[in-house]
């Protein structure tokens, strides 16, 4: 099951040309710095911009050289980056604006499913939307999509007209969506905070080009895309939750034959969680560290170094038999270790950086 787009749009002062493939499952989340071509990909696939070329979603042509199928033909949900509700309908009504359209036999969701999945039964009677928080509104504007039953959702960055506090009551939702919803999702986003913690898949875009298509944690692990020169660089790892330390606050998780240690999590032992473990908060000794404060000590091996602007090191680590972490130093750390690719070292990791 997947998503093959061969789409070329031509503008004045920009070039969308992209030719890709892609899982029908998850999230596939597409990213990439303002201007890159996110939001016309998205809806170039929508049917709202007429690209060249070729879209088939799950063996389905929705477009090619003879075939161009209309927006409300294409069985799909669009969530925007304004939650755009019906001012003159409650919040129930807007809900129900797609769901009763669509014949009982097709529904692939039920109305009381999706109230419990995005907490939405606390509003369900309010008549003016307008007075609702701007996370009220984009968590009833996803309902409302999720309840026309498409077979593809698409979300175009529909947290980023929100304040950082809406931004937070929202991505619990988001999240459960992600973990109960089998309906895929195409997700555009310039917050690499939010891809790591919903994204299965990443596109990257730059400049209306795609230069990166895979798993999360392959493009996030790579040194030489735009993603491991920001501040925010690091990688997403899967952990299960072994032990809970109850005198001390403290969860340890295993990664591989690894352990972690963080601050105390809720999930119950052998829960798996997605883990981002930052760059910046990576650091590298080429001997077995002295007791510190730094709880997580992992055996790792020198894969790859990049240098990072004129003073910084982007280091890649294989810490386990497939995981691996990022970090960066300075130069001058580099050339006092006597670091080089293929070195046994051993990576420092804060407790506080796995989030």
């Amino acid at each position: 099951m997947t998503i093959r787009a061969r789409l070329q749009l031509n503008r004045a002062d920009f070039t969308l040309d992209v030719d890709a493939q892609f899982p029908l499952r998850g999230v596939s989340a597409v990213f990439g710095a303002s201007g890159s071509g996110k939001t016309t990909l998205l809806r170039c696939i929508a049917g709202l911009e007429r690209a060249a070329g070729v879209l088939q979603v799950n063996g389905e042509i929705w477009q090619d050289e003879t075939l161009f199928m209309p927006v409300h033909q294409r069985p799909l949900g669009y969530v925007f980056q304004e939650a755009s509700l019906f001012p003159h309908l409650s919040v129930r009504a807007n809900l129900e604006y797609g769901y009763k359209r669509i014949a009982p036999a097709a529904r692939r969701v039920r109305l009381e499913q999706v109230v419990e999945w995005l907490g939405l039964r606390p509003l369900l009677d309010r008549r003016d939307t307008v007075k609702l928080s701007g996370g009220e509104r984009q968590r009833v504007a996803i309902g409302r999509a999720l309840l026309a039953s498409p077979r593809l959702l698409l979300m175009d960055e529909p947290l980023s007209a929100l304040d950082a506090s809406s931004k937070q009551e929202i991505l619990p939702y988001l999240e459960a969506l992600h973990r109960e919803l089998e309906i895929p999702v195409v997700y555009v986003s310039h917050a690499l905070e939010e891809v790591a913690r919903l994204a299965d898949h990443l596109l990257l875009l730059e400049q209306g080009k795609l230069i990166a298509n895979g798993p999360l944690q392959e493009v996030l692990a790579r040194l030489d895309l735009p993603t491991a020169h920001r501040e925010d660089a690091g990688v997403v790892v899967e952990a299960t939750i072994a032990e809970h330390d109850d005198a001390y606050r403290m969860t340890r998780l295993t990664l591989g034959e690894n352990s972690l240690w963080t601050g105390h999590l809720d999930p119950p032992l052998g829960t798996l969680i997605r883990v981002r473990i930052m760059a910046r908060d990576v650091s590298i000794s080429v001997q077995p560290p002295h007791p510190s404060s730094i709880s997580n000590i992992l055996k790792a091996r020198i894969t790859e170094m990049q240098a990072e602007g004129c003073d910084k090191v982007n280091v890649r680590l294989s810490v386990g038999q497939s995981e691996v972490v990022i970090a960066r130093i300075t130069r001058r750390s580099r050339d006092l270790l006597q670091l080089s690719v293929g070195m046994a070292v051993f990576a420092q990791i804060k407790s506080v950086a796995l989030t």
